[in-house]
């Protein structure tokens, strides 16, 4: 089998074009993550930016402080997890394991 420069280039900008397809699309998704029993609330895009966070004002207990940062980070941690699924979930299927059958030998 001959190896083809142009087909490859040609291959590896469509799947650059996809894959920034597929990175605009999951930036406008909103996954969202809530912790103490939904006492907070934190939504991220697919991009991994936090676009909310909620706090219920329960949550809030001046002798407690640490309670509320706790819930404040586990839910922003969920939150960037799941938008990184999302991401990932986005982005699988578009590179081919074998790159199409564009290397020699594949």
């Amino acid at each position: 089998m001959k190896f083809d420069m142009n087909k490859m280039l040609r291959e590896a900008q469509r799947m650059q074009d996809e894959l920034a397809k597929a990175q605009e699309d999951a930036k406008k998704e909103i996954v969202e993550a809530t912790a103490g029993g939904g006492m907070v609330t934190v939504k991220a895009n697919g991009a991994g930016e936090l676009v909310d966070i909620t706090i219920d004002p329960r949550a809030i207990d001046p002798d407690d402080p640490e309670l509320l940062a706790d819930m404040v980070l586990a839910a922003v941690n969920e939150a960037l997890r799941s938008a990184q699924g999302l991401m990932q979930s986005k982005m699988s299927g578009l590179l081919p394991g074998d790159l199409g059958g564009l290397l020699p030998g594949a």
